[in-house]
């Protein structure tokens, strides 16, 4: 398995977490469908969205699998007024992650990273490597501290 940029990140921070392998569906790109490829339940598979607000510019919501991003919330918590998805052909170049590869980690640029709060519910979660078909299953704590991310509401419950 070659690591990703994400694992290399984490190595150099001596940060323990598993890389899992899943089979890649390139009709089904979904949480729920990399959850049932792991056998995971999908609350602990985290997607990671890259949203834009008026004021702030460009940040980061690492929310649960199946849940539904709420972007009022979204902007009260990044200090904006309104908020939006970006758009998929500017991930890419903003991220270096293509869609359904989007890791929170080892980003092109160090962007303000928000993560649900149910991610202290688990021992550990996924997230992407960076790369379909591979998972970072790690701490949710260690997650945190290696991105500097803030726990957050980010969805309705």
């Amino acid at each position: 398995m070659k690591k990703t940029n994400a694992a290399r990140l984490l190595d150099s921070k001596k940060i323990s977490y598993d890389l899992v392998e899943y089979h890649v569906d390139e009709a089904d790109l979904s949480a729920a469908h990399v959850a049932e490829s792991l056998g995971q339940n999908v609350e602990q598979v985290f997607k990671t969205l890259v949203l834009r607000g008026k004021k702030t510019s460009v940040f980061v919501a690492v929310i649960p699998g199946a849940a539904e991003l709420n972007l009022k919330k979204s902007a009260k918590v990044s200090g904006n007024k309104s908020v939006e998805m970006v758009l998929m052909k500017e991930l890419l170049g903003l991220t270096g992650y293509i869609r359904g590869a989007c890791s929170p980690m080892a980003m092109k640029k160090p962007y303000p990273i928000y993560v649900h709060k149910t991610c202290l519910n688990f021992e550990t979660i996924f997230v992407s490597a960076g790369k379909r078909g591979m998972q970072i299953k790690i701490d949710p704590k260690d997650l945190i501290t290696c991105t500097g991310a803030e726990i957050a509401d980010l969805i309705d419950e």
